[in-house]
Protein backbone atom coordinates (compact mmCIF):
# COMPACT_ATOMS: atom_id res chain seq x y z
CA UNK A 1 0.00 0.00 0.00
CA UNK A 2 1.32 3.43 -0.86
CA UNK A 3 1.72 6.26 1.60
CA UNK A 4 -0.73 8.25 -0.53
CA UNK A 5 -3.41 5.54 -0.11
CA UNK A 6 -2.68 5.29 3.62
CA UNK A 7 -3.13 9.06 3.98
CA UNK A 8 -6.38 8.99 2.01
CA UNK A 9 -7.91 6.38 4.32
CA UNK A 10 -6.50 8.10 7.42
CA UNK A 11 -8.26 11.31 6.37
CA UNK A 12 -11.49 9.32 6.29
CA UNK A 13 -10.72 8.01 9.79
CA UNK A 14 -10.15 11.63 10.90
CA UNK A 15 -13.58 12.58 9.54
CA UNK A 16 -15.06 9.80 11.68
CA UNK A 17 -13.10 11.08 14.70
CA UNK A 18 -14.88 14.41 14.31
CA UNK A 19 -18.20 12.60 14.81
CA UNK A 20 -16.89 11.34 18.15
CA UNK A 21 -15.79 14.85 19.15
CA UNK A 22 -19.20 16.30 18.26
CA UNK A 23 -20.75 13.76 20.64
CA UNK A 24 -18.34 14.67 23.44
CA UNK A 25 -16.31 11.49 22.97
CA UNK A 26 -12.53 11.25 22.66
CA UNK A 27 -12.04 11.89 18.93
CA UNK A 28 -10.83 8.59 17.53
CA UNK A 29 -12.05 7.23 14.21
CA UNK A 30 -11.40 3.93 12.43
CA UNK A 31 -12.10 2.52 9.00
CA UNK A 32 -11.54 -1.08 7.88
CA UNK A 33 -10.69 -1.54 4.21
CA UNK A 34 -10.55 -4.60 1.97
CA UNK A 35 -9.71 -4.38 -1.75
CA UNK A 36 -9.90 -0.57 -1.52
CA UNK A 37 -13.50 -0.69 -0.26
CA UNK A 38 -14.82 0.17 3.19
CA UNK A 39 -16.14 -2.90 5.00
CA UNK A 40 -16.56 -1.24 8.40
CA UNK A 41 -16.14 2.08 10.15
CA UNK A 42 -16.58 3.48 13.61
CA UNK A 43 -15.74 6.21 16.07
CA UNK A 44 -15.46 6.26 19.83
CA UNK A 45 -18.87 5.88 21.47
CA UNK A 46 -18.05 4.56 24.96
CA UNK A 47 -19.86 7.42 26.73
CA UNK A 48 -22.80 7.53 24.32
CA UNK A 49 -23.41 3.78 24.49
CA UNK A 50 -22.36 3.34 28.15
CA UNK A 51 -20.00 0.66 26.86
CA UNK A 52 -16.30 0.70 27.76
CA UNK A 53 -15.59 -1.52 24.75
CA UNK A 54 -17.16 0.88 22.23
CA UNK A 55 -13.83 2.07 20.85
CA UNK A 56 -13.62 3.14 17.22
CA UNK A 57 -11.72 0.00 16.22
CA UNK A 58 -14.16 -2.30 18.02
CA UNK A 59 -17.17 -0.75 16.28
CA UNK A 60 -15.53 -0.78 12.85
CA UNK A 61 -14.54 -4.43 13.22
CA UNK A 62 -17.98 -5.48 14.49
CA UNK A 63 -19.60 -3.76 11.50
CA UNK A 64 -17.13 -5.40 9.11
CA UNK A 65 -17.84 -8.87 10.50
CA UNK A 66 -21.52 -8.36 9.80
CA UNK A 67 -20.86 -6.90 6.34
CA UNK A 68 -18.52 -9.67 5.18
CA UNK A 69 -20.44 -12.35 7.10
CA UNK A 70 -17.30 -13.69 8.75
CA UNK A 71 -15.52 -13.22 12.04
CA UNK A 72 -12.18 -13.55 10.26
CA UNK A 73 -11.29 -10.34 8.45
CA UNK A 74 -8.41 -11.68 6.39
CA UNK A 75 -6.57 -9.34 3.98
CA UNK A 76 -8.01 -6.18 5.55
CA UNK A 77 -6.32 -3.00 6.73
CA UNK A 78 -7.54 -0.99 9.69
CA UNK A 79 -6.88 2.74 9.66
CA UNK A 80 -7.25 4.36 13.08
CA UNK A 81 -6.34 7.83 14.27
CA UNK A 82 -4.80 6.64 17.56
CA UNK A 83 -2.55 3.68 18.34
CA UNK A 84 -4.73 0.78 19.50
CA UNK A 85 -5.01 -0.08 23.20
CA UNK A 86 -4.52 -3.64 24.49
CA UNK A 87 -8.22 -4.47 24.12
CA UNK A 88 -8.32 -3.35 20.50
CA UNK A 89 -4.93 -4.91 19.71
CA UNK A 90 -6.26 -8.23 20.98
CA UNK A 91 -9.29 -7.85 18.76
CA UNK A 92 -7.06 -7.18 15.73
CA UNK A 93 -5.20 -10.42 16.42
CA UNK A 94 -8.37 -12.47 16.94
CA UNK A 95 -10.06 -11.10 13.81
CA UNK A 96 -6.94 -11.84 11.73
CA UNK A 97 -6.60 -8.34 10.36
CA UNK A 98 -3.55 -8.19 8.12
CA UNK A 99 -2.40 -4.63 8.72
CA UNK A 100 -3.07 -1.66 10.98
CA UNK A 101 -2.16 1.90 10.11
CA UNK A 102 -2.47 4.42 12.91
CA UNK A 103 -1.92 8.13 13.23
CA UNK A 104 -0.90 9.30 16.71
CA UNK A 105 1.22 7.22 19.04
CA UNK A 106 -0.24 6.70 22.52
CA UNK A 107 2.45 6.89 25.20
CA UNK A 108 -0.04 5.96 27.94
CA UNK A 109 -1.97 2.97 26.56
CA UNK A 110 -0.53 2.14 23.12
CA UNK A 111 -0.26 -1.60 22.44
CA UNK A 112 1.23 -1.41 18.94
CA UNK A 113 4.73 -0.53 20.06
CA UNK A 114 4.52 2.38 22.51
CA UNK A 115 3.86 0.64 25.85
CA UNK A 116 3.79 -2.93 24.57
CA UNK A 117 3.59 -4.65 21.22
CA UNK A 118 0.67 -7.05 21.29
CA UNK A 119 0.37 -7.02 17.51
CA UNK A 120 3.81 -8.52 16.90
CA UNK A 121 4.08 -10.85 19.87
CA UNK A 122 5.31 -14.12 18.36
CA UNK A 123 3.76 -16.06 21.25
CA UNK A 124 0.36 -15.35 19.68
CA UNK A 125 -0.96 -17.28 16.69
CA UNK A 126 -1.27 -14.21 14.45
CA UNK A 127 0.79 -11.07 13.99
CA UNK A 128 -0.41 -7.84 12.44
CA UNK A 129 1.68 -5.59 10.20
CA UNK A 130 1.95 -2.14 11.80
CA UNK A 131 2.52 1.29 10.29
CA UNK A 132 2.42 4.12 12.82
CA UNK A 133 2.59 7.87 12.49
CA UNK A 134 0.56 8.31 9.28
CA UNK A 135 -0.78 11.88 9.54
CA UNK A 136 0.43 11.55 13.13
CA UNK A 137 0.69 15.27 13.87
CA UNK A 138 -2.83 15.95 12.60
CA UNK A 139 -4.27 12.98 14.49
CA UNK A 140 -2.42 13.92 17.67
CA UNK A 141 -3.52 17.54 17.47
CA UNK A 142 -7.16 16.46 17.09
CA UNK A 143 -6.96 14.60 20.40
CA UNK A 144 -4.88 17.30 22.13
CA UNK A 145 -7.34 20.02 21.09
CA UNK A 146 -10.21 17.95 22.46
CA UNK A 147 -8.56 17.61 25.87
CA UNK A 148 -7.54 21.31 25.92
CA UNK A 149 -11.18 22.23 25.34
CA UNK A 150 -12.36 19.77 27.98
CA UNK A 151 -9.93 21.16 30.57
CA UNK A 152 -11.03 24.72 29.74
CA UNK A 153 -14.68 23.72 30.25
CA UNK A 154 -13.90 22.14 33.61
CA UNK A 155 -12.01 25.27 34.68
CA UNK A 156 -14.86 27.53 33.55
CA UNK A 157 -17.41 25.41 35.43
CA UNK A 158 -15.31 25.62 38.61
CA UNK A 159 -15.10 29.40 38.28
CA UNK A 160 -18.88 29.67 37.87
CA UNK A 161 -19.39 27.74 41.12
CA UNK A 162 -16.90 29.89 43.04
Amino acid sequence: MSLEQDQLWMRHALSLASKAAQAGEIPVGAVLVKDQKIVGEGWNQSITLNDPSAHAEMLAIRQAGINVKNYRLIDTTLYVTLEPCTMCAGLLVHSRIKRVVFGAYDAKTGAAGSIMDVLNDTRLNHQVEVQGGVLGEECGETISAFFRQRRAQIKANKQKKA
